[in-house]
């Protein structure tokens, strides 16, 4: 007998996987987690039905919401990152020696024990000395934060459920004044495929285009999430992420990607026009 996971990307798509073995499935208070095995895709996660991670292709989320940001300003030393409990981006972040304090806000303290029982190398940037790991609602976290953060990464899931609260105009607004002058927001922006999806991507470009200045939207292909045309938003006060980005500069740095590199810095922002026009119409 086969055992197959399958999601809803829409009303009429399925995105189906063989799975080798359910290694994990467990309720908390806020969503429920599971984690199985599959010949393709290595060990994955998903929340409430949804895939989160998967170890094939989950470098190329990470790497985009992390390299991007500090391409663009790599003087960052104080980050805040909203989500991304599964540790990956973090793990991204503390190859910067430059950075100085990463404070990760994760809702549900069991998405994390269970990251690193099953996905230790994706984790291991968890136990780094600049890492403070709070088990606490980013929403209410935030709220209190003026002027400490250069950047804020907003890794959440969905816009429902746990992750509801983070696609807010009164997120983006105390995401703004948490940040220090100068400071980058970066959050994952969804797909612009589905229409569901699509609709989120224009609500939340609607709102975050009203906070800051600068607000881009970028581009990365990740097989396992819907359509796998996926989006981040940029957003600043003062840096445009292709006007202000010195490729020499982080390639002097010497970091080994997967996915990004210099080059895709400058071609993710160019956006296909069935992309620009739902965003014009935000």
């Amino acid at each position: 007998m086969e055992l197959w996971y399958s999601e809803n990307h829409s009303r009429d798509v399925r995105f189906s996987v063989r799975v080798d073995k359910q290694l994990y499935s467990g309720n908390t208070e806020f969503q429920r987690i599971d984690v199985m095995t599959s010949e393709e895709l290595g060990t994955f996660l998903t929340l409430d039905g949804l895939m989160m991670v998967a170890e094939k292709d989950e470098f190329i989320y990470h790497e985009m919401i992390v390299h991007v940001p500090m391409a663009v300003n790599p003087d960052i030393k104080n980050v805040l990152v909203i989500g991304g409990g599964d540790g990956g981006t973090v793990s991204r972040l503390v190859r910067y020696r430059t950075i100085e304090k990463i404070d990760l806000v994760e809702i549900d303290s069991e998405v994390t024990r269970v990251c690193r029982r099953f996905f230790p190398k994706l984790t291991a940037g968890l136990d780094d000395k600049r890492v403070n790991i709070l088990f606490e609602d980013g929403l209410k976290f935030i709220r209190g934060k003026r002027g400490e953060y250069d950047l804020i990464i907003v890794d959440s899931t969905d816009p429902f459920g746990p992750g509801e609260g983070l696609f807010t105009r009164e997120f983006y607004g105390n995401c703004a004044r948490a940040l220090a002058d100068g400071g980058i927001m970066v959050n994952q922006h969804e797909s612009p495929y589905y229409q569901d999806y699509a609709d989120s991507l224009i609500r939340t470009h609607s709102r975050i285009k009203g906070v800051f200045k600068v607000h881009r939207i970028y581009q990365a292909h990740i097989p396992t999430y819907p359509s796998g045309h996926w989006l981040f938003g940029f957003a600043s006060n003062r840096f445009d992420p292709v006007a202000d980005f010195d490729p020499d500069r982080w390639n002097s740095l010497g970091l080994k990607t997967k996915y990004y590199n210099t080059e895709l810095h400058k071609g993710c922002f160019a956006l296909p026009n069935y992309v620009k026009e739902l965003l014009d119409n935000a």
